[in-house]
């Protein structure tokens, strides 16, 4: 019965309930045939008795330390095994669920603090990603989804040791503390019984410490009296039911199966021995020795990294071999010297045709699929070796490096990226070294209209003539060093340093201009000229002579002004150019130099006379954006000439549309996608103009919002009471409105807030609280002082102020006054005499302010023929009402209909017109109403 009970309940039921029977009853109960599971109907009715020994130990129940160790124990050990195949992404999700099971188990764990297990695999994760961090070919070679989760795991791991510094430190100044000192721990703390002695220190055998405590009360059970019995029907059911298998319980104990450490049955074996029962020998046919147990265990243990780690050393191996022969093996310590490719067999005589045919074998690999550009590269400078050393001529030298160039341009197959330090540093020196062979042999003509087939590069009877265009390559570095120029940081040291190859660049295309002066067409000189042009306009000349002016490089005798340079360059352009893209663009330049310069007049000249204005619209994207650089340089130029009207004039198109970043070039607005596809972005970066040739957009702003209060504020006095009046700047009265509904007033902050603030004050005619705002030390470092000169900037604000405030408060306050003298209004705004005079003379004569200049008592005398305040108020108010009317009108007519209308209007005196139904007395009215 016993027997039968213990097999029905198949694992849970035979740890919970075991009868009590003879040694007898349960030998030959456990030898019959009845092994089989008794029905669920079956005879419980009789209490189950426990002897005396079986109620003192009872069962044994797991912890919830116990627990909680166990699935500690069991993801550190995914986490270890993910980090012998370097599975960084496992290792991520394995760490996360660590975190949640630790986090979990805190409650319980509060006394003792976090095991040493815990602080172990945190040291070793951490260091394992501090080394996969510094191997950089590694890091190459990760797929994406690695890489991504190494920069997550080291960044969560950095975040998480933070609260364990202490504990990590200790652990790695003693990290060979033993078993047993873990073993006195936990026996002092009650929480954990003693560690299994173990030959390895890993982590499981550290958990194993903390869940020994049930396994030693399994045991004490088992070695109890009636216990071997029961042990051996137990080891019977279960070796004959399910083949040995272990118990949930011991399994997710220790991992295994019947080997597990720690479970104490292989204990009780010898000490019971081989005579006390069938059972025990037919459950000893299916458990494990306890030497095999423990050999197979160190086996398993001591094999696994070893079957882990061959593989990967093996796969290390041939990724040293496959890395392109770079490497070599050394013999007796010393490495061996790698001999260079040969180009040539043993003793084939090196010829011309030899060479050239070598030179087209190479090139025909050029943009293949699977090519490698540095080692074409690499090839085409031994072939210039090559053929330097057999003296070959300097023709084809020059064919060779062409080639070169080339492949240097080609070595980046996408042309949003830019090149390589080392790649162009490369580029300047071999453009550098071909324009010294041209014009060392000046015998060599060159061109790109020349055909291979009548190529010379040999025969010295007949003129040489060689394949390739100089100017193509030196644009093509033009261009390469713009995009450099884009992606780069603009406020790291890295940008400054690449700014100053800018003086090379401009070197070159000076020597390239001297060489085809000489030898080239008129159309290569107006696109060499061009060149130089677009690196010369955006520089403020500080001085003749200046060595940093742009394009004076490689100039033969004295420095050239960069006006003259200006000048003659762009002269030859508009004199010899055939195509009117190179002819805008040397306008719009020498346009935008006049005015970087102060010279407003020649540059409003040139802009007018050009008529640029009326056919940009057609133009392409960088000429537009060239077009919208020259007119906001030209703004700004008549602003510090203190032509606040043509200033605004200038600025306005491009201020207004809201879009200046976009429109100069200097950044992308955040938009919809539907506007803007991920191809049109990147040509749009393609076009932006590098940061050292931006225009500074506060700058620009703030002459626009100031040029607009100058003229605003003085009309919006003088139109105060007419309904029709329009705005001059709708940016600056969308910017007053935001200042009108702000609920609290303070000091001005920002540049917006100080233009507001100072428009406020000169409406009341206060020029000195206006002038405050405007010029300050904060304006001044934001904008005033960013001007090549500074004081004549603020000392024109100053004047402009005073004389905008004195008409203002004409405007204003003119209806309060019968006369006013000059010399007090002189004195008011600080002005001189002459000056007031000559603006109350110029709104007199303008029609703008109704008065008349009394000369023997120097007054101004004002005459009451403009409406009064309330006769202004009382004209707008008939104007309303009559629209108001009229609107009335019309809502009735369409509710009545067109018939009712028609005989309306002949009744009534209406009249039928193209635009509709017109009333009569409308006009009679509009008459009586300009007669007030």
């Amino acid at each position: 019965m016993g027997a039968r009970t213990c097999t029905w309940g198949r694992g849970s039921a035979m740890s919970r309930f075991f009868t009590t029977g003879s040694d007898s009853e349960s030998e030959s109960s456990a030898s019959g045939d009845e092994l089989a599971p008794k029905p669920a109907g079956g005879n419980y009715s009789k209490p189950l008795l426990l002897s005396e020994d079986e109620e003192d130990t009872k069962r044994v129940v797991r912890s919830a330390k116990d627990k909680r160790f166990e699935e500690l124990a069991a993801l550190i050990r995914t986490i270890r095994n993910a980090m012998k195949i370097r599975d960084v992404s496992r290792c991520l999700e394995d760490f996360e669920l660590l975190g949640r099971a630790f986090a979990k188990a805190k409650g319980v764990l509060e006394r003792d603090g976090p095991p040493r297990f815990y602080i172990r695999i945190l040291a070793d994760l951490e260091d394992y990603l501090a080394e996969l961090w510094e191997d950089k070919e590694g890091k190459k070679r990760m797929n994406k989804n690695n890489a991504k989760a190494l920069s997550s795991l080291r960044q969560k791991l950095r975040k998480h040791n933070r609260e364990y510094e202490a504990q990590i430190g200790a652990y790695r100044q003693n990290p060979e503390l033993s078993d047993e000192d873990e073993e006195k721990k936990s026996r002092d703390s009650e929480a954990s019984s003693s560690s299994s002695s173990s030959s390895s220190s890993g982590d499981e055998d550290e958990a194993g410490a903390f869940l020994k405590k049930r396994d030693e009360g399994r045991s004490r059970f088992l070695k109890a009296p009636g216990g071997a019995k029961a042990r051996g029907s137990m080891g019977a059911l279960w070796g004959t039911v399910m083949g040995g298998s272990a118990s949930p319980s011991s399994a997710s104990a220790s991992g295994g199966g019947w080997g597990s450490s720690g479970s104490g049955f292989e204990e009780e074996e010898e000490e019971e021995g081989e005579g006390k029962g069938p059972s025990l020998q037919l459950a000893s046919r299916f458990l494990k020795r306890d030497e095999e147990r423990r050999g197979g265990g160190e086996r398993r243990r001591g094999e696994r990294p070893r079957r882990k780690r061959a593989p990967r050393s093996r796969r290390e191996e041939e990724e040293e071999d496959n890395e392109g022969g770079e490497w070599e093996k050394v013999k007796g310590g010393a490495p061996l010297v790698k001999e260079k490719p040969k180009m040539f067999a043993k003793g084939t005589e090196i010829t011309p045709a030899v060479v050239l045919k070598k030179l087209n074998e190479i090139l025909q690999a050029r943009g293949k699929k699977g090519t490698d550009r540095a080692a074409q590269i690499e090839l085409l400078q031994l072939l210039v070796a090559v053929a330097n050393e057999n003296g070959l001529g300097a023709a084809l030298e020059i064919k060779i490096k062409f080639s070169i160039i080339a492949s240097l341009y080609d070595y980046n197959p996408n042309l949003a990226t830019y090149m390589k330090p080392e790649l162009w540093q490369r580029c300047l020196s071999c453009i550098e070294e071909l324009l010294d062979e041209l014009f060392l042999h000046p015998e060599i003509f060159i061109g790109e209209n020349i055909l291979e087939e009548s190529e010379n590069l040999s025969n010295p009877e007949q003129p040489y003539r060689v394949r390739g265009c100089i100017l193509t390559l030196v644009e093509r570095m033009d261009e390469e060093f713009t995009k450099i120029m884009q992606n780069t940081d603009p406020h790291s040291q890295e940008y400054v340093e690449q700014l100053k190859d800018e003086a090379r660049v401009c070197g070159i295309i000076a020597r390239l201009q001297r060489y085809l002066q000489d030898k080239g067409s008129t159309e290569e000189l107006c696109r060499v000229f061009l060149r130089r042009v677009l690196h010369t306009y955006y520089k403020f000349d500080y001085g003749a002579g200046d060595p940093h002016v742009g394009g004076r490089s490689g100039a033969q005798g004295p420095a050239e002004d960069s006006a003259a340079l200006m000048e003659r360059l762009c002269k030859f352009i508009y004199a010899k150019d055939r195509t009117d893209r190179i002819r805008t663009c040397a306008i719009l330049c020498h346009i935008y130099h006049h005015a970087l310069h102060s010279r407003w007049y020649p540059a409003r000249d040139l802009m007018l006379m050009s008529h640029l204005q009326d056919n940009i619209q057609h133009a392409d994207p960088p000429v537009q954006i060239l077009y919208n650089r020259t007119m906001v340089q030209l703004g700004i130029c008549a602003f510090r000439q203190g032509l606040i009207k043509d200033a605004h004039n200038a600025l306005l198109d491009i201020q207004s549309s809201g879009r200046a970043k976009e429109l100069l070039g200097q950044g992308l607005l955040l938009r919809s996608l539907q506007e803007r596809n991920p191809e049109q972005e990147k040509v749009e970066k393609r076009r932006q103009v590098p940061f050292h040739m931006h225009v500074n957009l506060e700058l620009l702003e703030c002459v626009y919002l100031v040029a607009a209060m100058l003229l605003e504020i003085p009309y919006m006095a003088a139109h105060e009471f007419d309904a029709r009046r329009r705005m001059i700047s709708k940016q600056f009265h969308h910017q007053l409105r935001v200042g009108e509904r702000q609920p609290l007033l303070g000091p001005p902050e920002s540049m917006r807030e100080h233009v507001v603030a100072a428009s406020k004050a000169m409406k009341m005619g206060d020029w000195r609280s206006c002038h405050r705002y405007v010029v300050n030390e904060k304006m001044n470092g934001k904008v005033w002082d960013l001007f090549p000169e500074a004081d004549k900037v603020r000392a024109m604000l100053v004047r402009k102020i005073q004389e905008e405030s004195l008409r203002t408060y004409l405007f204003t306050y003119s209806s309060v006054y019968d006369s006013i003298s000059m010399e007090i209004l002189s004195a008011m705004f600080e002005l001189d005499l002459p000056t007031v005079h000559s603006i109350i003379s110029k709104m007199i004569i303008n029609e703008e302010l109704m008065a008349s200049l009394d000369q023997p008592t120097q007054t101004v005398q004002m005459h009451r023929t403009e409406p009064t305040p309330q006769q202004n108020l009382a004209l707008q108010l008939a104007e309303k009402l009559g629209t108001l009317m009229e609107n009335n009108e019309r809502v009735l007519d369409h509710k009545q209909g067109s018939y009712g209308g028609y005989f309306r209007d002949q009744k009534d005196g209406y009249r039928k017109g193209d635009g509709g139904y017109l009333r009569r007395g409308g006009y009679r009215q509009q008459e009586r109403g300009s007669n007030y």
